[in-house]
């Protein structure tokens, strides 16, 4: 009999620790398996004949892998980091907490007085994720399905990283430069007040410094480097901020499509390194145009810096608020470096790799 009761009772603690290791608001990967981190690149239009396919990377992959998944699927690397979120809508789940932003959406113009920037936060009191995108309309308002049609055209990346609470104290404050336009939120008020500046659109600098960079320290321990932009910084990301930090030239992959805007040149004027425009990329054997690629990223190949990032190389995005968030890995950087197939050093000097 005792021995009946011992193995019940290791059967309900295991029972218990699966339930809360399932239930940790964490990056996830296709099989639902957490992840320190993860980068995804959905491929364009042409690929396949639904623009759903999308390449993986994490610290165990050494570079891209095609998932078996579509971007849409309720099985895929996507939905499994969402869950928490898309549970809540049906449980109201206690002492968690979201914001999703977007300043692109369904059915409603959003000012340019906030960041040209998208991402979703969720965190409970334990740990909780940062997932920077570049995807219009996702995820969609309070729905199970939470990709947009509208995104299966262009190509799009995503960075998630996942942080221990108490370190959105100092997500929030980057996001306070951002000024991202918060559309769905529940932050508990019990959360850091940062979170619940950035969800009510109130918390903004007020004065100068227009902008911040900080290191975050992911919950596995990785160094990410932090760069926020205000729309008062008056100046472009790339040439006017991140390349400061780089110890080399920059490649920035950016929206082709400048609609009333005027694309900026790449800059050869900064100090120390120049900054230059990716135009065309090699995704799976196909090249794809900035006009097909909605992307916003930059790498330093021999360095290793990749930055998934907010804005384009726009000069209306100057006075946009904006950031980028990188990584120092070569795996990354190289994965990154390769699919870039041609970049613009002058005007009119378009270079192959």
């Amino acid at each position: 009999m005792a021995g009946y009761r011992t193995m019940m009772g290791l059967l309900l603690t295991v029972g218990i620790v699966f339930q809360l290791s399932e239930s940790r608001v964490t990056c996830r990967n296709d099989e639902g398996n957490e992840v320190d981190w993860y980068i995804l690149y959905k491929l364009p239009l042409g690929h396949s004949d639904n623009g759903l396919s999308y390449l993986y990377m994490d610290e165990s992959t050494d570079g891209w892998k095609l998932s078996k998944h579509t971007i849409d699927s309720s099985s895929g690397t996507l939905a499994n980091t969402l869950e928490p979120l898309l549970d809540y809508y049906v449980r109201k789940t206690e002492g968690f907490g979201y914001i999703l932003y977007n300043d692109q959406l369904e059915k409603k113009t959003v000012s340019s007085s906030y960041g040209h920037s998208k991402g979703v936060v969720m965190l409970d009191r334990a740990t909780g994720v940062w997932l920077s995108h570049s995807t219009p309309k996702f995820p969609t308002d309070q729905s199970k399905s939470f990709w947009p049609e509208s995104g299966n055209v262009n190509g799009q990346t995503f960075l998630c990283v996942t942080y221990s609470y108490g370190t959105f104290k100092e997500i929030g404050l980057q996001l306070m430069y951002i000024h991202p336009y918060a559309y769905d939120y529940v932050i508990p008020k019990t959360f850091h007040m940062e979170l619940q500046k950035v969800a009510l659109k109130t918390g903004y600098p007020g004065k100068e410094p227009f902008s911040s960079v900080t290191f975050l320290r992911s919950e596995g321990g990785e160094f990410f480097h932090s760069f926020a932009k205000y729309t008062r910084f008056n100046d472009d990301l790339y040439s006017g901020l991140i390349v400061d930090d780089m110890e080399e030239n920059l490649y920035v992959k950016g929206w082709g499509n400048k609609g009333r805007s005027v694309l900026l040149p790449s800059d050869c004027s900064t100090p120390h390194h120049h900054v230059y425009n990716v135009k065309k990329v090699k995704l799976l054997e196909t090249v794809y145009n900035d006009t097909q690629d909605h992307s916003k990223w930059c790498v330093a190949p021999i360095s290793g810096w990749t930055c998934i990032a907010d804005l384009n190389r726009h000069e209306s995005q100057k006075y946009r608020g904006g950031g980028a968030i990188c990584i120092k890995d070569v795996a990354v950087a190289k994965a990154f470096w390769t699919t870039i197939k041609t970049w613009w050093k002058k005007y009119s000097d378009l270079v192959p790799t």
